[in-house]
């Protein structure tokens, strides 16, 4: 190999990458093979949103996933690493309405897309098992699931408060409503009563919760976000009685022992006590009508200013008759949490203590914040804390725990409450109000109600023939797809017209991959064989929602019979962000009479600046009248030192933060112009090696640069091989073994930085020593560690070496275990305290022989020159030190 590819030569890896990848797909290498007899090994990264482009973030969860799953090959897995799509969603709408283009081909237009830039960065995929989650032969089987979940009772339907958007004319989601307004349409978002399909999640809540504790390969953190999601309490139910005796309403508190602050009560907008208060109020009714317009997200109400109206109702203390308590309706009070109703306590509850001052009314201590123990609470913020109960009657002098079961006690001796346990969770509302989803396969008949599709008739698919010129739902409007007869009486009936939440779609996709029969969504033996996934990796900010729907799914499916799996995923990794800098141009680019503003993105600059498509000359004006800040891409601009400037021009940028990759903030780097420049597995590399995983990864030029240039050196290094060579060289050897061993460990780990960090001190080992057998040996092992990260590279070196056979299908070199063990010491020899000379030596060798050794050191003989060492300071395995 020395003879054809010199040391000077470059890797090609444009060239690399073409052969390499077209060899894979040839050798359908990556295919999983259902029947293997080999153990199995399921890899499997969130897949994405088929948005148009893949970006550098995209990559770096990938190229995770792939080291991992090549590895597990080279280790005699048979491995499933399958790729597909979550392709339904607001986005495509949303394109539909603005590009006037049909949801579905704008989705596959991007399919295509990046599909081929994912094949460009060479990931060990099994693209048989594609799917698109927009696709009838996906969708057709979730309804099938949907309605066995309805035959099993896991599916109802009820009316239930919903954000509403009056211009999008849709149900949001609460996170997308942002400051009370649609994400979208920024009209202030109503609060309406609606009929909607759920999935009751809360039959699972113990079981989900119990869950977490066997979930030994998740993130701490991300365990601990599903636990206080689900959000188990243990407390007191119940009811207050209005003044006279006639019983009002029922709520529920963790806190029972703080009963006697308790200064109102408040009960939500559409409680029906509140409801019926309405009809003969006007003013409570238009308090209502304002609730209405603010968003139902938990951070929104928690955020939100504290408003209340007083009905003039009183109820009565259940421990003190003679005390009443004033009935609020408030907006920070949901019918949908607890019973509609709560308890306010000012001085141990912040919301409640807001509320309270704002209304004036009493705030009262009951729990001791150290010596303080006053009735009446001066403090700007509630304490929370765990103290002794004062001015609690009965209660005073116990601890929280104790006073808690003792009203629980007193409640239920007393019958005016009970011991409960609730939960946060909440049953998952899946109905949509929008075209691009899965379409629910229910028909309504007036005189049967609500029936599911007959299986014959699935999949229910997507009309076509849709327009979106008018916001809502298309479905509604379209003339023929909703009008079917009902399949139990034959009578005219009517489609739902609704759509599944996509997170829906997302729940149970690992499933069909594992298994793709045509006549079901899977098969229960073979997805047994691959289930559950080793090793799931995604961003964090996935980490209730969809882990948790996924999650429910399994457990539901197991219920029923479907499935004999219950976690979907037995080991999650989240990893950190890819980060660019911003650039911003602090002023417009303007037509040549200045009437028209032109975004960074249209311009060129040729000597002048220029309209990239009309050539039309523009004009930078930093000063002009209603001066905007642009965002612009990496791409458009040009570093000098820590400078930035719009492309070849001497218009300065402002640099601004490091953050997250993001369209909006045009910070986003293309992979194709960097696999264009640089190669795939530079950029691989560069994913890899400089920061923990789990952290965020700053994307720069010169990192890139730094890798590219670690790929030619190893292909310098797997050019040196010498057939001639021969000798071994023991120190070299153990130095491959261990690293062989410890890449092993850290991939396992998903701890890449620190096996790339092992395989720069390998390259460095190897670059120092001489040549020998030994040497020859490491550079092929050299390879073999570095194939599951810069696979082309590895493909091109292994098969210049005159191998036969795929990299890719090669095995993990194997360790000697002997050579692991440091049996040799290297001895640093001084005089006066300066380094002169070092030693290998055998470890453990006695002092004696040490110090002999090192006074016959050539270089200290030379060094003492005749002097005699007044004293020999001997560490044994470390250190001589001459003393003169």
């Amino acid at each position: 190999m020395s003879d054809t590819n010199p040391r000077d030569k470059r890797f090609n890896a444009l060239a690399a990458d073409m052969r390499w990848q077209k060899a894979w797909d040839d050798a359908q290498s990556f295919k999983a093979d259902d029947a293997s007899p080999k153990p199995k090994a399921y890899v499997l990264e969130m897949f994405p949103y088929p948005s148009g482009r893949i970006h550098i973030g995209h990559v770096r969860n990938y190229t995770m996933g792939d080291v991992l799953a090549r590895y597990k090959r080279m280790t005699g897995h048979e491995v499933l690493h399958p790729m597909g799509w979550d392709a339904f969603g607001m986005p495509a709408e949303n394109a539909a309405m603005e590009k006037k283009v049909h949801p579905g081909s704008w989705t596959r237009e991007n399919i295509a897309s990046m599909r081929a830039q994912l094949k460009k960065l060479g990931f060990a995929l099994d693209w048989s098992r594609e799917l698109a989650t927009c696709e009838p032969d996906y969708y057709g089987h979730e309804q099938a699931l949907f309605l066995d979940l309805l035959d099993a009772g896991l599916v109802y339907r009820k009316e239930s408060a919903v954000n509403w958007d009056p211009v999008d004319m849709t149900v949001l989601a609460n996170e997308q409503v942002i400051d009370g307004k649609g994400w979208r349409s920024g009209a202030p978002v109503e609060k309406r009563k609606l009929s909607q399909w759920f999935l009751k999640i809360t039959d699972f809540a113990d079981e989900l919760l119990e869950g977490l504790t066997t979930l030994d390969a998740w993130p701490e953190k991300v365990r601990l976000m599903q636990e206080n999601w689900i959000g188990k309490s243990k407390g007191l139910q119940f009811h207050f009685n209005f003044v006279g005796g006639r019983r009002a309403f029922e709520v529920f508190s963790t806190r029972p022992d703080t009963i006697f602050g308790a200064s109102f009560t408040a009960i939500a907008p559409d409680h029906p006590i509140a409801q019926d208060l309405a009809k003969n109020s006007p003013g409570l009714a238009k308090f209502i009508a304002e609730c209405q317009q603010s968003g139902t997200a938990a951070a929104d109400i928690e955020t939100q200013e504290k408003k209340g109206f007083d009905t003039g109702l009183r109820v009565e203390h259940p421990l003190d008759p003679e005390h009443h308590l004033p009935v609020y309706v408030a907006n920070f009070v949901l019918m949908d949490y607890g019973t509609g109703a709560v308890m306010g306590v000012p001085a141990h509850d912040q919301r409640d203590l807001d509320f309270a001052r704002k209304y004036g009314l009493p705030v009262h201590r009951v729990i001791a914040d150290g010596d303080a123990d006053d009735i009446v609470f001066e403090g700007k913020e509630a304490f929370t804390g765990e103290g002794r109960l004062v001015n609690s009657h009965f209660l005073n002098g116990m601890g929280v725990d104790e006073a808690i079961n003792a009203v629980i006690a007193k409640a239920e001796h007393d019958g005016w409450g009970k011991a409960k346990t609730t939960w946060r969770l909440r049953d998952w509302g899946v109905s949509r109000q929008r075209y691009w989803g899965t379409p629910i396969p229910v028909i309504h008949c007036e005189s049967c109600g609500p029936v599911g599709v007959p299986r014959d008739q699935l999949p229910v698919v997507l009309p076509e023939d849709v327009s979106f010129d008018i916001p809502g739902n298309p479905l509604n409007r379209h003339p023929t797809w909703s009008k079917v007869d009902c399949p139990k009486c034959g009578s005219p009936a009517r489609r739902e017209t609704d759509t599944l939440d996509t997170f829906v779609d997302s729940s149970w996709y690992f499933l069909r991959f594992a298994s793709q029969p045509d006549d079901k969504p899977f098969d229960p033996e073979i997805v047994k064989q691959w289930m559950p996934v080793g090793q799931y990796i995604g961003g964090v900010e996935h980490a209730i929602l969809h882990l948790l729907y996924a999650r429910f799914w399994t457990r539901a499916l197991k219920r029923i019979g479907k499935l004999d799996v219950a976690e979907p995923f037995a080991g999650l990794f989240t990893q950190g962000m890819v980060t660019h800098e911003t650039y911003v141009l602090p002023g417009n680019f303007l037509s040549e009479d200045g009437s028209i503003i032109f975004l960074p993105e249209d311009v060129i600059f040729v000597g002048d600046f220029y309209h990239k498509d009309t050539q039309q000359r523009v004009i930078y004006s930093p000063n002009s009248d209603g001066g905007l800040a642009h965002y612009v891409s990496p791409a458009q601009i040009r570093k000098v030192g820590e400078r930035a400037y719009f492309g070849a021009s001497e218009v300065e940028l402002a640099v601004g933060r490091v953050i997250k990759m993001s369209k909006s903030k045009k910070n986003v780097v293309d992979p194709d112009e960097i696999i264009e420049q640089y190669g795939a597995d530079a950029v691989r590399w560069f994913m890899l090696s400089d920061s923990p995983p789990e952290r965020d990864l700053p994307w720069t030029e010169s990192g890139i640069e730094g890798s590219w240039r670690f790929v030619q050196r190893l292909w310098r290094i797997f050019g040196e091989s010498d057939a001639k060579a021969s000798g071994e060289d023991k120190a070299l050897l153990r130095k491959m073994h261990q690293t062989i061993d410890g890449v092993a460990k850290d991939i396992e780990a998903l701890s890449f930085n620190k096996a790339v960090a092992k395989i720069y001190e390998l390259a460095n080992a190897v670059e120092k020593a001489p040549p020998s057998a030994s040497r020859n040996e490491t550079i092929r092992a050299l390879m073999l560690l570095v194939a599951p990260m810069t696979p082309h590279l590895a493909e091109q070196g292994w098969n210049e070496q005159g191998s036969a056979t795929l990299i890719a299908d090669a095995a993990w070199p194997e360790v000697n275990p002997a050579l692991l063990v440091e049996d040799e010491a290297t001895i640093a020899v001084q005089v006066q305290g300066k380094l002169r000379d070092t030693l290998t030596v055998p470890k453990g060798l006695p002092k004696e022989e040490l110090e002999r050794l090192a006074l016959a050191s050539d270089k200290i003989i030379r060094t003492l020159d005749g002097a005699t060492p007044k004293k020999v300071i001997v560490v044994p395995d470390r250190l001589v030190n001459i003393v003169i």
